[in-house]
């Protein structure tokens, strides 16, 4: 299962999160604590936002520990609202088109989990991506087709509300085929402003979510920065975290889709 985190708050180079804590994301792509596969050497991607409203986007294929330009880029970019993510493939190919994160217009979009029955879903969803949005589609990950669904079932107007549709389309559309696999889901999707993290599964064993408030910003990702764990937090499992402005609200999702699961 891949690794990721997100930060929004003060303006930081990306340097102190992604390789000066305990337990960076970069430490993680080694040696993931919470995670089945412990090593995520199949890509990594960066995304930030500065002056301009679309993201910055860097995609690798190399590991994340053995990028020279990846030290580079986190020593000298500085955000105050950045994504990072390094991939531990679940059968697509190892390109940069597959790495997150994903971005349309100002949105940007990364994930960790698994479409329970890809390949057998795959044309399927594939076709419930409207014309207008499919030439968005760069990659052949599950990942792209679920914010590509996002979108077109509303995410610039109404974020909460297009991740319960999506997620419930892909439910529909497993028990349609008779998938017994789970749909597991965590992510993180940013317009720029506001960041809305998610931790799903359609069954009692969705991948973790953290989430930790500092003084000036809040990180939220798959494992802890730090060995030690304190005070940072569990999503909960069926529930959605608002982060804005230095300030958080976990909410759950609709029960109607909980009950799907």
């Amino acid at each position: 299962m891949c690794r990721w985190m997100a930060y929004q708050g003060d303006s930081v180079y990306l340097e102190s999160l992604l390789f000066e804590q305990e337990h960076s994301l970069v430490h993680q792509s080694l040696s993931a604590k919470k995670s089945e596969v412990t090593v995520n050497a199949d890509g990594f991607g960066l995304g930030w936002y500065d002056e301009r409203e679309e993201p910055g986007l860097y995609h690798e294929i190399l590991p994340a520990w053995s990028d020279c330009n990846l030290k580079s880029l986190a020593r000298h970019i500085k955000s105050g609202l950045f994504f990072a993510h390094v991939r531990a493939s679940t059968g697509t190919a190892t390109n940069r088109s597959n790495c997150h994160p994903f971005s349309y217009k100002n949105w940007m979009f990364m994930h960790n989990g698994q479409i329970g029955g890809y390949e057998s879903l795959r044309w399927q969803l594939d076709r419930l991506i409207p014309e207008h949005l499919y030439g968005e589609r760069q990659g052949a990950t599950d990942s792209e087709v679920i914010f590509l669904l996002m979108i077109a079932n509303g995410l610039e107007e109404n974020p909460e509300l297009a991740i319960s549709t999506t997620l419930m389309q892909i439910l529909d559309l497993m028990q349609e085929k008779n998938i017994s696999e789970p749909l597991r889901f965590t992510s993180v999707v940013s317009d720029g402003k506001e960041m809305i993290a998610i931790r799903f599964s359609s069954d009692d064993r969705a991948p973790s979510l953290y989430y930790k408030e500092f003084e000036d910003h809040i990180v939220v990702g798959s494992e802890p920065l730090d060995f030690s764990h304190k005070e940072w937090n569990l999503v909960p499992a069926g529930h959605i975290a608002k982060i804005k402005n230095h300030t958080y609200q976990i909410i759950p999702l609709p029960d109607t889709l909980k009950m799907s699961a």
